[in-house]
């Protein structure tokens, strides 16, 4: 029997034998489809993805009995038939340094699942999908496959369609990085965008545009990985049973990080099937609800930057019965692992992977020498260029630390909120699309911020995104710009130095705060003539642009700050203070 962690187990009561979706006690939401939409507008048709399981597993019930088809692990042939016959058979791989860093007197592997074909984990159950849709008849030939995801399914099913010649429309959060974007469109992908900060059941999230676009175009489908059965199946049929056979069954823990819940649930119940005393450990991020007990889940973190685990609701495919211990992950430190994985072992990991890795770190402390944890890595660092593995994004997260310059200029320590710089226009929310084109033209600006009565900030407009919105039909001209906000901006009190560090020679937008009341020129566009000092007592935005910000900003021991300032080409809404 392991010994206890330090950290909260679930309650041996909770600790079911079968699915906790299908007990009233574990979960009462019960509602059909129908019911389940029964509150929402009557134009609006979707299934929802938390929807109660209706899964029929149970410990210790033969394969035999199970209403899905299983398979077997694949052999490969010298010559493959496709490159989906490269999607499996995934290395296990001996964690030789990082374990022993830490601590660790147990084994310590890597189940390295950026070997599949795709880059990740979920091209296992892309194809899975996709087969038991052509098997049943739901998938033909010149279909379309519609998926809300998080990039990496998405990504399977782009491949999976491109081998096989579907229509393929991926919807995911403006969250997820450009890197999945540019795969998805070199398979041959449609994307759709849609806002980080829509809830699940919105009609604007990812899932809720899904549903729009299924119902809008003839012979589409969603393949649901949050409640397709062939998720977890997948993992139950190969991933656990490939983990099994490469350690010869002998496992004393592992650890699974959560997204759809599929990857944990199909492993977690092959293995209290075939290796009853391993334990299993679930990795979820600040900010998502999946862990449990459900306090495990009170944090005041709403947004969380790695990407592919963690969800606002329990997806139906989820079956916490057979998870063992949750431990909740920061984004610092699941970057900073995922770098050490790279640097230390040579393992091109993704963020979730440091995720996973952090956790098994801390997990594994409880066992000891002879025994043995095993740790999935889900995804590549194909989809993460951009983003933790760049030392400049890590600074600007406030992950890591700006290094010390040689020699630093005069302005090196001096904040943003320290220069003398001119109010900018400012637009309230009720001016029409029309007006502001029109007036962003005239002043030769491709942006402006918007600002309520009050002066609170609500935002930016774009040019480009109001043109954009306007010839797809998406506004009309006499639509407020409120409806297009760009909300993508942050604020810092970093000094000028840590900026232009995470700036480096590229051309930049920045925007700024300042005291409107210490500011000069123009004011809001729109502003009723009853409010007059309402603005002048809110911090307001004003837009700066350097271009090879380091260099010209050494001339300043020549020329006033202020006058190196002009105004941005494209914008990146960024909010210092």
């Amino acid at each position: 029997m392991l010994s206890s962690s330090p950290t909260i187990m679930l309650p041996e009561v909770e600790i079911k034998k079968t699915c906790p979706h299908i007990s009233p006690k574990c979960n009462q939401r019960k509602e059909t489809a129908t019911q389940n939409n029964a509150n929402q507008p009557a134009d609006r048709v979707w299934i929802r993805p938390d929807l109660a399981s209706k899964c029929t597993w149970q410990l210790g019930a033969p394969v035999s009995q199970s209403p899905h088809s299983h398979q077997p692990t694949a052999t490969l042939p010298n010559i493959l038939p496709s490159i989906l016959n490269k999607i499996g058979n995934t290395p296990m791989v001996r964690l030789n340094k990082i374990g022993k860093a830490h601590g660790l007197k147990c084994e310590l592997l890597a189940k390295c699942e950026f070997f599949n074909a795709g880059g990740s984990v979920k091209d296992r159950i892309a194809l899975r999908m996709v087969e038991d849709a052509e098997k049943s008849g739901i998938l033909r030939p010149g279909d379309t496959i519609i998926e809300p995801t998080s990039g990496n399914t998405g990504i399977g099913l782009a491949l999976a369609s491109a081998v096989k010649g579907y229509r393929c429309i991926i919807v995911l959060p403006e969250k997820m990085s450009n890197e999945k974007v540019d795969v998805l469109k070199a398979l041959g992908a449609e994307i759709v965008r849609t806002p980080t900060s829509a809830s699940f059941d919105s009609p604007e999230s990812h899932v809720g545009v899904a549903w729009k676009l299924k119902n809008e175009i003839p012979n589409s489908h969603i393949l649901d990985q949050y409640r397709n059965p062939g998720n977890p199946i997948a993992h139950y049929d190969t991933t656990a049973e490939e983990i099994i056979e490469q350690c010869e069954g002998k496992i004393d823990m592992i650890v699974v990080g959560a997204g759809t819940g599929g990857t944990i649930t199909g492993i977690a119940r092959k293995m209290k099937e075939k290796c009853p005393n391993c334990k299993v450990v679930g990795v979820d991020p600040e900010g998502s609800i999946l862990a449990y007990p459900k306090h495990l889940n009170e944090t005041e973190v709403t947004r969380y930057e790695v990407e592919g685990i963690g969800y606002d609701f329990i997806p139906t495919v989820l079956d916490r019965s057979v998870v063992d211990q949750w431990y909740k992950t920061k984004d610092q430190d699941s970057f900073v692992v995922a770098r050490q994985l790279i640097r230390d072992e040579g393992l091109l990991c993704g963020g979730s992977s440091g995720s996973a890795m952090w956790t098994a770190l801390k997990a594994a402390k409880e066992l000891g020498e002879g025994q043995r944890c095993v740790v999935i890595l889900p995804d590549s660092i194909r989809n993460y260029m951009s983003k933790f593995l760049s030392d400049k994004w890590m600074v600007q997260k406030g992950f890591s630390s700006q290094p010390e310059p040689v020699s630093k200029p005069w302005w090196w320590d001096m904040k943003v909120s320290d220069l003398k710089l001119s109010k900018p226009l400012t637009l309230l929310p009720s001016v029409s699309c029309q007006k502001a084109i029109e007036t962003l033209n005239v002043k030769g600006f491709d942006q402006a911020p918007v600002l309520s009565s009050e002066g609170q900030i609500l935002g930016v407009v774009l040019l480009k995104d109001v043109l954009s919105a306007v010839l797809a039909e998406k506004v009309k001209l006499s639509d407020p710009v409120s409806k297009l906000l760009s909300k993508q901006f942050k604020q810092v009190r970093d000094q000028l130095g840590v900026r232009t560090y995470i700036i480096g020679g590229n051309p930049c937008r920045v925007v700024v705060g300042s005291l409107a009341s210490q500011a000069r020129g123009p004011g809001a566009l729109g502003r009723p003539p009853d409010v007059k000092s309402a603005i002048s007592n809110a911090r307001i935005i004003i837009i700066i642009i350097t271009c090879v910000l380091y260099p010209i900003m050494l001339l300043a021991n020549c020329f006033p700050l202020e006058t190196l300032f002009a105004t941005s080409t494209e914008p990146l809404p960024l909010l210092l203070g």
